[in-house]
């Protein structure tokens, strides 16, 4: 069940043992990068890793990455775009080797990431016993189209019992180690491209995990410059998200308990 009392102003001053990695999958995000893993060098927590996965940018995200203070900056294993998806499998198994307790993806085109967004979503897992925190946040009016057109209403017919969720494609979203591996277990091919977020929402939920919902204030990135002109540049986002829901709702039968619920 989604909560929201706790926000990055809850924050107090703690020594953790667990090892805590952070990643990025990066695509072309050189005039971000290197800020963002500054901004979270000020988080309470001693950041064990801080991994990289960039896929394949034509610009200096990997120059400015390990300028920035990158522990692990590696190349996705498949040059494939968008590969989303293969780049977070890749981030996982470098925080398993890493020896991490918990790893937390952040976006990399954030232009107002701080410390606090890790503490935030980082404490509920290490110090309230939640399996999966995920972000949430203010976001422009014309933001995150696929969201408000394709991932809500599509949950909301076929899993209904996540609908209060806020951002079913939070980029910043994070769990203890044994829970990502758990869930890419559950699948042979989970997806490669956008349809990665929703389908980890999906199968925490599905699987009985604890999820919790952090509210981080607002988002400020610069992705939705290049689209708020014109959403129709999300097509194929929108495409592989909307594909994604339709197959969990096939594998947990839930096209069958739509009907049901419509017909009654």
């Amino acid at each position: 069940m989604r909560t929201t009392e706790y926000s990055i102003d809850a924050r107090t001053e703690r020594t953790v043992g667990d090892k805590v990695a952070v990643i990025f999958c990066t695509k072309n995000s050189a005039a971000t990068i290197q800020n963002a893993i500054k901004a979270i060098k000020n988080s309470n927590y001693d950041l064990d890793s801080i991994i990289v996965v960039d896929g394949f940018s034509n610009d200096k995200t990997v120059e400015k990455a390990k300028q920035g203070g990158a522990t692990n900056v590696i190349t996705q294993p498949e040059k494939k775009f968008p590969g989303k998806g293969i780049a977070m499998k890749a981030g996982i198994e470098e925080s398993r080797k890493a020896g991490a307790d918990v790893a937390l993806f952040l976006d990399s085109d954030i232009k107002n990431l701080s410390g606090q967004w890790v503490d935030a979503l980082v404490d509920p897992i290490l110090e309230e016993g939640y399996d999966m925190t995920r972000g949430f946040y203010e976001r422009a009016p014309r933001d995150a189209a696929v969201t408000k057109l394709v991932a809500r209403p599509m949950l909301s017919v076929f899993f209904p019992e996540l609908s209060h969720f806020e951002q079913p494609l939070s980029g910043e979203v994070c769990a203890r180690m044994q829970v990502w591996e758990d869930l890419l277990n559950r699948d042979a091919k989970p997806p490669d491209g956008w349809g990665i977020d929703v389908w980890f929402f999906v199968e925490a939920a599905m699987s009985g995990h604890k999820l919790r919902e952090v509210y981080l204030g607002r988002k400020e990135h610069t992705s939705f410059d290049g689209y708020k002109e014109d959403i129709g540049k999300l097509h194929k986002m929108s495409e592989q998200v909307l594909f994604t829901i339709l197959n969990e709702a096939v594998k947990y039968d839930r096209f069958e308990q739509h009907y049901n619920r419509v017909s009654l």
